[in-house]
């Protein structure tokens, strides 16, 4: 950063995402999620750092060059559903000319008639309206948008797929399709899904394991149905995220989340939570999945 400063956008990010799960990362806007996937495709900026591994099979995407990024793993074993879509459309090409593109380079389809038909396919695959396919980027709404980015990222059918709050500007019928589709993208044992997500109805409906971050660091990682079920996260963080949804207590967590280049102490999260003490000052390392130092407790069980 300027004068030299530097910060820990992403720290010890532990997990694996099995064939044929879905996990969801979810957090608060800014605590990394999105830097996370960006470094698994080599796509964060000149001046940030890396270190560590993120294996897919055999290959370390953290070290691969950036000829091997390109050529062999975007769209070909990892697929990206980004972020802001519009903004990685090419503004003077169409939808049609984008899938036809896309369908050329990552498949065997050949043939004008044939690259058509797939082009066809993907959109609907993604609920893209037929209709809509010769319009440019910006005659497109932003559900539109993500539709669009949907179907591009599903075409390859890569090992492992990045979707990047891929439900945004999206009315609830058309987050359930997308989700379900996501899910048959994976329930075929061979894929891979890692969604980013504010989103937490549709992580309820695609996740098979739940990551939360908070400040950079992944807090609490636990089975789906637990955590949103019973009985329920572990993490005061994360109970504050189910808190504060409006099917819920719709409590809002107090406070505001800390600036990454100016933690406090210890536990990131210790000036938001009713349950710290002194221990807190002390970074909590995790504990069968949750790094908390007063983690919430099923009944009938003692710390």
């Amino acid at each position: 950063m300027p004068g030299g400063r530097r910060i820990a956008a992403v720290t010890d990010a532990h997990f694996d995402v099995a064939a044929g799960e879905c996990l969801a990362l979810i957090g608060e806007s800014g605590c990394g999620k999105s830097v996370l996937a960006s470094a698994l495709l080599g796509l964060l900026p000149a001046n940030a750092r890396t270190a560590g591994e993120a294996r897919l099979g055999d290959l370390d995407l953290l070290a691969a060059d950036e000829r091997t990024l390109a050529r062999t793993v975007r769209g070909r074993l990892v697929g990206l559903i980004p972020q802001s879509p519009a903004a990685h459309l090419t503004p003077v090409r169409t939808v049609r000319s984008h899938l036809q593109e896309t369908v050329a380079a990552l498949t065997d389809t050949r043939g004008r008639a044939a690259l058509r038909a797939a082009a066809e396919a993907a959109a609907e695959r993604a609920a893209f309206p037929a209709g809509h396919l010769d319009r440019h980027p910006h005659e497109l709404s932003g559900g539109l948008a993500q539709r669009a980015a949907t179907a591009l990222a599903l075409v390859g059918d890569a090992p492992l797929l990045l979707a990047d709050e891929p439900t945004t500007g999206l009315d609830r019928d058309l987050v359930d399709h997308t989700v379900d589709e996501l899910r048959r993208h994976v329930d075929t044992g061979r894929r891979s899904l890692l969604v980013i997500t504010h989103d937490l109805a549709a992580a309820r409906r695609i996740a098979d394991r739940v990551a939360v971050m908070y400040a950079g660091r992944i807090v609490e990682l636990t089975d789906a149905q637990a955590f949103f079920g019973t009985p329920g996260p572990r993490h005061p963080y994360s109970r504050g995220l189910l808190r504060a949804l409006p099917d819920r207590a719709f409590t809002a967590i107090p406070g505001m989340p800390p600036e990454l280049g100016n933690l406090p102490r210890g536990c990131a999260f210790a000036p938001r939570c009713d349950r710290a003490t002194d221990a807190c000052t002390a970074l909590p390392q995790p504990v069968d999945g949750t790094a908390c130092h007063h983690p919430h407790l099923p009944e009938g069980h003692r710390a």
